[in-house]
Parts: structure tokens; C-alpha cells; sequence
């Protein structure tokens, strides 16, 4: 579609021009966005806008107007069929597996190039907030240190470098002393040193990415087995070290999953993918020999499920299971007992889901189904695994999150009204029976809304670790006294820049959707800047799939959106799991559309409680909640002032159908699949590429990695190639594909940050709050 805008001796009322008078030249502005590279205006002018593709260009009396065309992809038909339903997708060629096309990498390079002009005028603030961003980190930093026998490990990071290194000290008694909640790591000149037993950033050095997946100390602390991904396809090399001395043990492991973990110390256990990179097999690998000779302890051959594996916290079993969406089933085997076939722990049995742990002479049972739906947990003794007996009981209103065993105690982190809970039970002594559980002990938090994850702890300890943080509250590390209910605060993130968490406050609130279900929202904003009268700047989160809890956590960088005035709210809407498991289910297949309605609801609930305007409000989501961003901008795109999608699957139903597809056959259980007509068209009515249509987007910034396996970089290029031929508006629309990176983007720290002030910057420019730039 053409759109002409006839200018008569003034610009358009939405055109402003910005004066460079020492060059004399005029800036044409739109939003804060530059058009021109160079105007000279005559008595009279006709500006042609080709805002379908996102183009403005000049048709002007001597002299000219030049202006700066945004990438037009070129059209080439590619006709799809199913149920007598015919697609076009003129965009299909932007698909290159190989990524090596010589025409896709020009086009994407174009794209980069645009983006690159749009956001030049604005540099200087891009410069200002990656500073201020990392003026707020304390650079030179270690992790609060876990105890693993008689040594303290943990993560230094140092002042300018992007990596960690990964670090320990020897405890001066070798750990023979019973830990407590107030001990604290010796680092005195007389005290051990510290030792470093691997540098991120000397392995860093020759890669444009890098990134360790898992780090793994065996059982005997002489040996570390790590996972490492230098590209971001997240195909990793397993190597083998001497922690004290760094020489490689064996031949590296190439190929493999990060899912890696020690079965005793002479031995790893490691997961291997098919074609679609689908983790299929189980491996045990004896080390020092031939990764040739390695035994597979289990094959599946369901394309639909997947490999885990993992550690009991006692060390004694090796559990393997194969999961799809809606189905777990799990195998184990004694560790010291490696010869031994898999034993069934828990049978394939369709809809039922299992996790397993052990302590003593039982195996702890976490179980869901569709009557279970927020799952139960069980014991059975080790010898026989069918004698089961019901220790905590399924319960509407809570969802048994997950579980932690230790030698005297269970912890079990639940949910319940959308907020994490975690209860502490006592154990009886092990070869005991275990009838039921009573008289837990429920750790406080103070915070309105907050995040809490488990730690690593130590098995035989009295001692629980979790971290905590809210939206005004950085990462806080705890130590747990089990035994007296006594927290110890062991570290918490260093803020620096003056922050004082009272400036903020935090809230929530309920939206009501569409079919009358409440929706909770997690809210933060500076108190002493926010008005709350419709005029405040507001940035909406969402997510929404995969039953993740998107829990209100602290983020650093967020600050320079607060106190600049913003108000950031996360809405935990359906398809994500902070309300339960049913929460999830009615927000997947036939029911994902619900996903995108609470979203909507959210937003229109917060423009009549005056929390901002449309022309205020932007929104942001990645992933699946980039899909989440292309469906509400294709049903409202006049609720929003501006978009940030970031990965976004939004290309669902010819992702779908294509088997080859990384995770498509095992994401049908998610979003259904579309080769049954009735999820073919439902999928199609909200798929964002399909739904594409004639009218006015907001300022849209979306962005990609090349070597996503996740969601592969063509998919938001075909969303932004449409788009650029369809929509009828002269916003703003960049598409910025990293080329060193993957779903996760960078992988530096700093990296990361420059990312947030791109981003950052962006949403300021939509908004019109960029100060002019300081005078030279």
C-alpha cells in the first residue's frame, strides 16, 4: 500500500526538524527517529511515503530531498497447502540453515546497517546509559562461596574482563568441622589461597562467543568435567581437567547436550542429540577411553520426548528420564554399580509425570496427572519401588514447585496465589519408615512480591541455601539453619551509584480478562518520580508458555528506566506456571489465545487506573513472549506506544509443520499440531506472521541471533520483511540480527549490558524523552 502525504510550505504536524545549522543541514524527525540523510526545502513539497515497506522517499523541486530507505527483501512466491487452505509466504528464501547464503547475509547485514543510521543521532545516550548501567556493577566480585567437603567453591569475576573465573579455597580444617549458617570463607594472608581453577576468559579470548553450560567437580574434588559452546547453537564439547594443575584429561567429548554429571569419579554420564537436535541418548563414558567405546545407557526414540538426567543429592544414583510436555518417566542406577542395566523407576505411562530423588533407603516421588494437576509427592522404599505411600497430598490451591532432600530434612518449594512458598519438613532417621509429613516450618519473606530459587547445598548439612530478590531488592544469598529456622544473609549484589531500595515501591495487582479471570501483575516504580495521573512512561512485560514462572526479580539495569520515571509491571498471565499447573494449561493449545487476551487485559488495565496512557505505554517480550509481542501488536496496535520483540517465534505454523525444525515434534504437546486441521487453523488465527495486516504498528524493534537453534533468525526476519510490505504507518521498524550469538544473545556480561542500553535507548526515542545531545 502507497500513502501520500501532500506537504505545503510547513511539514506534517507528526514531522519535526531538527537543525544542524554548522553543516547546513536539516535532520527530518519522526518520534526521534531520522528520516534523512539531508533536506533542503523548498516553497512546496510532495513527500511519498512507501509505508508499506517502511520506506520514505522524495519526490521534491530542485533542490532534492535524499532520504534513507529502510531494506526492502525482495518477494519470491513460496505456496503452502493444508486443508485446502493456501498460504504465501513471499519470505521463505530468508531460511538458510547453513547460514552462509550469500544473498540472506546480505539482506540481514542491510538490515544491521539501517538500524545502525535510525539510532546513529542517538549514540551519545546509548554511550550514557551502558555507563551508567555498568557504573552500577561492582566489577571485581566473587559469589557467595558453597561448601563441597573440605573445600569453598565459587565465581570471581574482575574488574573490566566480560568471564568469570571459576575459583576455591581449602577449608583449614579440610572440612571436618560441622558447617553452620555463620561461617564465613577465611581469606586472610595466612588463611589458603584462593585457586583458580578455570578462566572464562582466557578460554574466551579466540571466540566472539563462549559460554560454559555445565561445571561439574567429581565426587573427590580432583577432577572438573565442563560443557563449552563457542558459537551459541548450544552444541557444546565436554572437557575433562585437573583442577589443580588445568591439564585435560582425556579426549574431549565432542557434540554433546551441557547435560553432564559425574556417575562416581572415574566416570561422566552424557546426553547426545539426533539430527533435530532432540537430546535422544544417555551415554556413560570410562575416562580415558575412546568416546568410540562409550556405553548407551538409553535410547529414545520418541521424537516427541527428550532426555534429562540428573544426580540424587546423595550421590548414590544416577536418575535418567525421558520426558515429553505432558508425560515423565524415570530410570535409575546405583553409581557404584555401573555395569548394571537402568532400572524403571517410574513406567511410561501417558499424562503422568514423574521427578524422583533419593534420601536413605527410600526414593522421594513427585507426581502430577490431570487429576493431580499441581502434583503430589510420595516415598517408596528402595527395594520396592511399587509400595508406594503418600506423604503430601495434591492440593488445589498449591503447586508443588519442586523438591530438595538433605540427610535429616525435606524442603519443598510450592506456589500458591501466584507467589513462591518454601516449607521446611523434618525427617525421620534414615531406615525408618516415612508415613506422612507434619510440622512444617515456612521460611518468611518480607517483600510483597519476590523471587526465590534453590542453591546448591550440601547433603549431610543442616543447612539450606536459596537466593532471593524482588523487583527492589538485589540478589540476596541465604544461608538456612534447618535445624533453629535461622536465616543468615551470606551475601547480597552490590549496587553502586547511590541506589537506596526505599526510593522504590512494589505492588500487585489483579486485571480482569476478557472471560472474567483475575490476572496478577507485579509493579515497581520510583516513588518520588512516578505521578501516577495517565502521564508516567510505562514499560509491560510478558511471557506466558511453557508453564515458566516469570517471578518479579531485581534487575541492575532496570534502574535507569525507573529513575528516569518509568513504572515496569510483569504480567503473569496464562500459559505460564505462577498460578499452577492449571494456569498453564488454559493458556496452551486451544486455550493459547487466552495467553494473548490477559496481556491486552493487563495493559487496558493499567491506562484506566492512570498507571500511563497508550502514547506512554511499551511493551517487551522474548521468545515465546516474542510471540506474545507479534500477536497483541497484530490485534491492538493502538494500545502500544512501542514494541521490543526479542527471538520471537513467530512464524508458528510453518515452524510447525516442518519436522526438520529443531523442537518441533517435541513442542506439539505445547502449541498442537498443526498437521490436525482443527490446531491448523486455530494455530494460524494468532500466528503473528499469518495475521499480518493493513494498518497502523507502533515503533517496533526486534532482534535475532544468527545461530539461534531455538528460533531460527529467519523467522523474525520474515516478521519485519512483511511487515515492511504491509503496515500503513510511518513508525519506526529495525531489525538488528547479532551475528556472534544465539537464543540467549551475547554472551558477555558487559555485552549483555550494552544490550539493555540499545534497547533502553530505543524505548526512550519512541517515547520523545532523549535529551539533546551536549554541545561539543
Amino acid at each position: 500500500m502507497v500513502v501520500g502525504c501532500v506537504v505545503r510550505n510547513t511539514l506534517p504536524p507528526f514531522l519535526r526538524r531538527r537543525s544542524i545549522a554548522a553543516a547546513g543541514i536539516s535532520g527530518l524527525v519522526y518520534f526521534g527517529f531520522p528520516l534523512l540523510l539531508s533536506v533542503s526545502l523548498p516553497s512546496s513539497s510532495v513527500i511519498k511515503s512507501t509505508a508499506a515497506a517502511g520506506i520514505i522517499s522524495s519526490s521534491l523541486s530542485s533542490p532534492s530531498v535524499t532520504m534513507k530507505a529502510a531494506p526492502v527483501a525482495k518477494k519470491v512466491k513460496h505456496e503452502m497447502e493444508m486443508f485446502g487452505d493456501v498460504r504465501i509466504d513471499n519470505y521463505y528464501w530468508l531460511r538458510d540453515d547453513s547460514r552462509s547464503n550469500p544473498e540472506v547475509i546480505s539482506y540481514l547485514n542491510e538490515e544491521n546497517s539501517y538500524v545502525d543510521f535510525v539510532m546513529e543521532g542517538t549514540k551519545y545516550m546509548e554511550d550514557k546509559l551502558f555507563a551508567e548501567i555498568r557504573g552500577r556493577i561492582k566489577e571485581d566480585d566473587i559469589t557467595a562461596p558453597i561448601r563441597k567437603g573440605p573445600y569453598y567453591y565459587y565465581e570471581r569475576t574482575l574488574e573490566g574482563k566480560e568471564y568469570v573465573q571459576y575459583c576455591r579455597r581449602l577449608i583449614s580444617d579440610n572440612g571436618e568441622r560441622a558447617a553452620t549458617v555463620h561461617d564465613i570463607m577465611p581469606i586472610g594472608p595466612n588463611d589458603p589461597q584462593e585457586h583458580v581453577i578455570l578462566d572464562e576468559n582466557v578460554k574466551a579470548k579466540e571466540h566472539d562467543y563462549y559460554r560454559i553450560g555445565a561445571f561439574r567437580v567429581s565426587p573427590n574434588n580432583k577432577l572438573v568435567a565442563y560443557a563449552e559452546d563457542t558459537v551459541g547453537n548450544e552444541i557444546y564439547t565436554v572437557y575433562v581437567i585437573d583442577t589443580e594443575s588445568q591439564a585435560l584429561v582425556g579426549k574431549p567429548l565432542v557434540g554433546v547436550t551441557s547435560y553432564l554429571e559425574w556417575a562416581g569419579d572415574e566416570a561422566l554420564a552424557y546426553v547426545t542429540m539426533d539430527e533435530t537436535l532432540r537430546p535422544d541418548k544417555v551415554w556413560l563414558h570410562k575416562l580415558g577411553s575412546d568416546k568410540s567405546s562409550d556405553t548407551c545407557l538409553y535410547h529414545e526414540k520418541d521424537d516427541m520426548f527428550s532426555i534429562d538426567i540428573q544426580l540424587s543429592e546423595s550421590k548414590r544414583f544416577l536418575f535418567v528420564a525421558s520426558e515429553s510436555k505432558t508425560t515423565r518417566f524415570v530410570f535409575y542406577v546405583d553409581v557404584s554399580k555401573q555395569e548394571d542395566a537402568l532400572v524403571v523407576l517410574t513406567p511410561r505411562l501417558n499424562g503422568i509425570d514423574t521427578s524422583v530423588s533419593h534420601r536413605g533407603s527410600h526414593f522421594f516421588i513427585k507426581r502430577r496427572s490431570d487429576e493431580i494437576y499441581n502434583s503430589e509427592l510420595l516415598v517408596c522404599p528402595i527395594d520396592n519401588t511399587s509400595a508406594t505411600t503418600l506423604i503430601l497430598p495434591h492440593r488445589e490451591s498449591v503447586k508443588i514447585q519442586d523438591i530438595q532432600l538433605f540427610v535429616d530434612n525435606l524442603v519443598v518449594f510450592e506456589r500458591e496465589n501466584g507467589l513462591p512458598k518454601v516449607t521446611v519438613y523434618g525427617l525421620p532417621s534414615e531406615g525408618q519408615p516415612i508415613e506422612s509429613l507434619s510440622g512444617g516450618r515456612a521460611v518468611d519473606f518480607i517483600d510483597p512480591v519476590y523471587s526465590v530459587d534453590p542453591s546448591e547445598a550440601e547433603f549431610t548439612s543442616s543447612i539450606l541455601r536459596f537466593s532471593y530478590s524482588s523487583l527492589k531488592t538485589p540478589e540476596s544469598v541465604y544461608d538456612y539453619d534447618m535445624n533453629t529456622g535461622v536465616s543468615v544473609l551470606k551475601k547480597i549484589d552490590t549496587v553502586l551509584g547511590g541506589f537506596d531500595t526505599s526510593n522504590y515501591v512494589t505492588e500487585r495487582k489483579w486485571a480482569t480478562a476478557s472471560d472474567g479471570t483475575q490476572v496478577p501483575m507485579s509493579i515497581v516504580y520510583n516513588k518520588n518520580l512516578v505521578k501516577l495521573d495517565g502521564t508516567d512512561p510505562l514499560l509491560l512485560y510478558g511471557y506466558g508458555s511453557y508453564e515458566v514462572c516469570i517471578d518479579p526479580y531485581f534487575k541492575a539495569s532496570r534502574l535507569s528506566l525507573l529513575d528516569r520515571g518509568f513504572i515496569y509491571v510483569i504480567a503473569h498471565i496464562r500459559g505460564g506456571g505462577e498460578m499452577g499447573r492449571q494456569w498453564y494449561e488454559n493458556g496452551k493449545f486451544l486455550k493459547k489465545m487466552n495467553t494473548f487476551t490477559d496481556f491486552i487485559a493487563c495493559a487496558e488495565y493499567l491506562i484506566e487506573n492512570k498507571y500511563c496512557a497508550q502514547e506512554k505505554l511499551c511493551i517487551n517480550g522474548r521468545s515465546a513472549g516474542g510471540l506474545l509481542m507479534g500477536a497483541v501488536l497484530n490485534m491492538r496496535p493502538d494500545l502500544f506506544k512501542a514494541a521490543v520483540a526479542g527471538v520471537p517465534f513467530v512464524d508458528v505454523v510453518t515452524t510447525m509443520l516442518d519436522a526438520t525444525i529443531p523442537l518441533t515434534t517435541s513442542e506439539y504437546e505445547e502449541w498442537g499440531d498443526p498437521r490436525k486441521e482443527e490446531f491448523y487453523h486455530y494455530m494460524k488465527s494468532y500466528s503473528p506472521v499469518d495475521n499480518i495486516k493493513a494498518q497502523n504498528y507502533p515503533n517496533i524493534l526486534i532482534t535475532a541471533g544468527l545461530h539461534d537453534t531455538r528460533v531460527l533468525y529467519s523467522e523474525p526476519a520474515k516478521f519485519v520483511a512483511k511487515l515492511r510490505e504491509m503496515k500503513t504507518d510511518l513508525n519506526t521498524l529495525l531489525f538488528k540480527c547479532e551475528f556472534g550469538a544465539g537464543h540467549s544473545s551475547k554472551s558477555g556480561r558487559f555485552e549483555k549490558l550494552q544490550e539493555d542500553a540499545f534497547i533502553f535507548t530505543f524505548i526512550l526515542k519512541a517515547l520523545d524523552m532523549i535529551p539533546p545531545a551536549p554541545k561539543l
